[in-house]
């Protein structure tokens, strides 16, 4: 089985994978125009930000937050492209990238203002300088490079066609990933089997799932790389948005709702 290519650039990935769910999947196009056009103002950050210390990282999230707001106002909804151009008015920037990298609440826009920001400066800092600028808790449940809180799940290529890998989390805040176990709630820990429930629709999404805790109530969206090696799972989940309708109407609540507030 075709294994991923390490060495080829994840932005060159996300690009091609956004493109060809807009193309397949219209009632996501909204959502991945937007992602397209945050893209192209976020992979030169991502490598300002490269071996930056943790003051300088700060400014070039802070400098990134214009641009957003220009990618936002020209690709996005109008109300969030509105709602956006009055808070860069309205906000203390500074503030509203420091409660996301603290983890403190946030208004949506707040979020995603501060989220499609600070994104691609986290992923390229080194490990020692995160711990500085987001100090908190790391453990299972958590990103042990920056403390985030897990986005989704994916199942990794194993390598044998009939043997699907072990379960990754990916961090909401900075797109690392760790290995976690597959029937263990990403949310609260919760172990019992039929406590955590799985569902899918296997005729548009056959390569994801919904995993669901009944004691939490909440979830997560999760992606079985055998079944499609093409997934590239941060962009799966914006295009997934069946999947978190059909969840809501569940009563389940996201672990972490995803850059577009999904």
């Amino acid at each position: 089985m075709e294994q991923p290519n390490a060495t080829r650039s994840p932005w060159t990935d996300r690009r091609r994978r956004a493109h060809h769910l807009r193309d397949r999947h219209p009632f996501a196009a909204e959502v991945l125009t937007l992602y397209l056009a945050l893209l192209d103002v976020q992979e030169p950050a991502c490598a300002a930000a490269a071996g930056t210390p943790p003051d300088a990282a700060r400014d070039i999230a802070r400098e990134l937050l214009p641009l957003v707001i220009d990618a936002t106002a020209a690709a996005g909804p109008a109300k969030l492209a509105q709602s956006a151009v009055a808070r860069f008015h309205s906000a203390d920037l500074d503030d509203v990238i420091d409660r996301w990298l603290r983890g403190a609440e946030q208004s949506l826009v707040d979020r995603y203002l501060a989220r499609a920001a600070c994104a691609p400066v986290l992923e390229a800092m080194d490990q020692s300088a995160l711990a500085v600028l987001c100090p908190g808790t790391r453990d299972a449940r958590r990103c042990p490079r920056c403390g985030g809180p897990p986005q989704l799940g994916f199942f990794a290529l194993s390598g044998e066609d009939l043997v699907t890998g072990p379960r990754h989390l990916v961090c909401a805040r900075c797109a690392a990933t760790w290995v976690h176990p597959r029937m263990v709630c990403a949310g609260c820990g919760e172990e019992t089997s039929a406590r955590l429930p799985i569902y899918s629709e296997a005729e548009r999404f056959p390569h994801a799932r919904i995993d669901a805790c009944e004691t939490c109530r909440r979830y997560l969206l999760a992606f079985d790389l055998r079944r499609d090696v093409e997934t590239v799972p941060v962009v799966d989940e914006l295009a997934a948005l069946p999947l978190d309708l059909y969840a809501r109407e569940r009563g389940l609540q996201k672990v972490t709702p995803n850059l577009m507030g999904f």
